[in-house]
């Protein structure tokens, strides 16, 4: 069974494998493989169009730090001031009051006035409120898919110099096979090339940082300005610039059929598995490798669960993703750390660049792993209970000290009687005084003896004394 296992993970690494360089093989002759001029040819002076997007009824997103219309308001006339400052070119607005205005509308503006290209300026948002990103759409029909992937090439160097994760350069298609956005199918309908631009997601939180303050819109209205000048190779005396060698340095198109790179996928990623590398039941540190493949387009996105797949955590890019060039690894490694006690189970979910994910199967373990908190504070407790039981003995000893050098006890404060102790008998004090009263009157009762018999011993003696002189007078008379 083991050897039939290695067997089928190999031959499932080697389909992948496969997989993978046909993919390789398919984004190498879809994309640019060289450096070329700019496709779309321009007369001496360029006619540029920049529509904010939404406005009057139309509000758009409300999801980020401002109604949308106003944000597009901002950047559209802060790109048309910085367009301004260049030499040999044209700029309008479609509008710059807070006005309904249909796409139609907006499109024939940039006709009657024979437009070069019309940029329409928005911000996005999702309906999870997950995805994050800049990105650009534009026509399906060539030869606008052309110019708008070109212009859009260099609108995803601006957005990456600024910081922001690249979602690419698209088409949206209905399903009757028209281009899904009016602007641009309004606009492909009056052979005005166009492009709308997201700048990024309003609502995620690596991107709000982005976009909080009329600065910082002004600051992509800049941005954008600064790629429609390199898109056309402009340059201004005034600002010291001169930018008409990167026209000639966009990546190489064909004006034939619809660019592969920019046709959006309607299908899932074609494989998706995880493997467990190693697994530290002490420290809780696990290691899984995620390989992961489209056959159609790169792989965006990634998200893992250790419950089963019922919570995910936030979308991650995709490691080593390079989003124009068309490239991705195909196998990459990340660590979990569980420190809850855990048993889990971990599924990872890769997306492609349209935003459809396939779930792997589920990695399961043998054993739960180390609670390092609970481990940790159970430590501590235990450590806590040693030192009020060595506190508490040592006050215990303490009382005892004291209660033998000290001849009221705590008893005695209480009004208890206590129960003498067999080693250490204690003395009443008035005892103490009989015993003492009791010795003192011995004492005189032995000295009032002493002094009696010695009394006696004096009278004897001068009877004595008597009867010698008397005998003597008796034997010698006179």
């Amino acid at each position: 069974m083991k050897v039939w296992k290695k067997q089928k993970g190999l031959l499932i690494r080697t389909m992948i494998c496969a997989v993978s360089l046909a993919a390789a093989c398919f984004y190498g002759n879809s994309l640019p493989a060289q450096a070329a001029p700019r496709a779309q040819e321009t007369g001496e002076r360029v006619v540029i169009v920049i529509d904010p997007g939404h406005g009057g009824d139309n509000e758009g997103t409300l999801e980020g730090p401002a109604q949308e219309k106003k944000m597009t308001m901002v950047t559209a006339l802060a790109m048309y001031e910085e367009l301004t400052k260049y030499d040999n070119v044209d700029v309008y607005l479609t509008h710059t009051d807070d006005v309904t205005m249909s796409l139609a509308d907006r499109a024939q503006f940039a006709a009657d006035r024979n437009a070069d290209f019309l940029f329409s300026i928005h911000y996005n948002a999702s309906m999870d409120h997950d995805l994050f990103g800049s990105e650009v759409w534009i026509s399906s029909v060539q030869p606008y898919n052309a110019y708008g992937y070109q212009f859009g090439w260099e609108q995803m160097q601006q957005m990456q110099d600024m910081g922001l994760f690249l979602r690419g350069v698209k088409t949206k298609l209905k399903d009757n096979g028209d281009d899904y956005y009016g602007i641009i199918r309004e606009s492909t309908s009056r052979s005005i090339p166009s492009a709308i631009i997201e700048h990024c997601h309003v609502d995620e939180s690596r991107d709000t940082p982005y976009c909080q303050t009329e600065e910082d819109w002004k600051k992509f209205g800049r941005e954008d300005a600064l790629s429609v000048a390199k898109y056309f190779g402009l340059s201004s005396a005034s600002l010291g610039v001169d930018y008409s060698g990167e026209a000639d340095a966009l990546p190489e198109v064909s004006l034939q059929s619809i660019l592969p790179a920019t046709v959006r996928d309607k299908t899932e990623p074609d494989i998706c598995q995880l493997t467990l590398q190693n697994a530290d039941y002490e420290t809780g540190e696990v290691s899984l490798e995620v390989t992961a493949a489209d056959y159609d387009c790169p792989m965006m996105y990634y998200d893992y669960s250790t419950d089963g797949g019922r919570t995910y955590t936030e979308l991650l890019p995709w490691p080593g993703l390079d989003i124009m060039a068309g490239t991705y690894p195909d196998t990459f490694t990340f660590s979990v750390t569980f420190t809850k006690g855990e048993q889990p189970v971990i599924t990872v979910r890769g997306y492609n660049q349209a935003d459809l994910f396939t779930e792997s199967d589920p990695v399961t373990f043998a054993q739960p792993f180390i609670d390092q908190e609970k481990a940790a504070e159970e430590a501590l407790q235990e450590s806590l209970a040693a030192q009020e039981a060595a506190e508490a003995s040592r006050a215990a000893e303490e009382q005892i000290t004291e209660a033998g050098s000290s001849v009221i006890t705590m008893a005695d404060a209480a009004g208890n009687t206590p129960v003498p102790s067999e080693k250490s008998p204690e003395v009443n004090f008035g005892v103490f005084l009989v015993i003492c009263g009791i010795l003192v009157v011995l004492l005189l009762l032995v000295f009032l003896l002493y002094q009696i018999q010695q009394g006696r011993h004096r009278k004897r003696r001068r009877k004595n004394q008597s009867r010698k002189v008397s005998g003597d007078n008796r034997n010698h008379p006179r």
